[in-house]
């Protein structure tokens, strides 16, 4: 059975920073791209960050140069490095594993709550 359990969320202030992992399990990891999306409340899902099987990276352009994501397939996890926060930046993050070979699944983990604030 696929997990992906999250972590690292939290409150932090405006300016500061938070790493925050999902480690799946029972997928193949090394061939799926992997996604952080986050979802604020009355607003759409939206896709944060994305990285390859192969190491290609995707950025919305609301993070670029503030958030990075990266991940270790030896532990079967994959991070998001958040810098520079913004109050804007407040919302519950969820982690993506999308398998790039048939059969081409969708699986999501249940979220971290992010909160930035004063």
């Amino acid at each position: 059975q696929v997990q992906l359990v999250e972590s690292g969320g939290g409150l932090e202030q405006p300016g500061g920073s938070l790493r925050l992992s999902c480690e799946a399990a029972g997928v193949s990891f090394s061939a799926c791209t992997m996604g952080w999306y986050r979802q604020a409340p009355g607003k759409q899902r939206e896709l944060v960050a994305a990285i390859t099987s192969g190491g290609n990276t995707n950025y919305a352009d609301f993070v670029k140069d503030r958030f990075t994501i990266s991940r270790d397939n030896a532990k079967n996890t994959v991070y998001l490095q958040m810098d520079s926060l913004k109050p804007e930046d407040t919302a519950v993050y969820y982690c993506q594993a999308k398998r790039e070979r048939w059969p081409k699944s969708l699986y999501w983990g249940q979220g971290t709550q992010v909160t930035v604030s004063s």
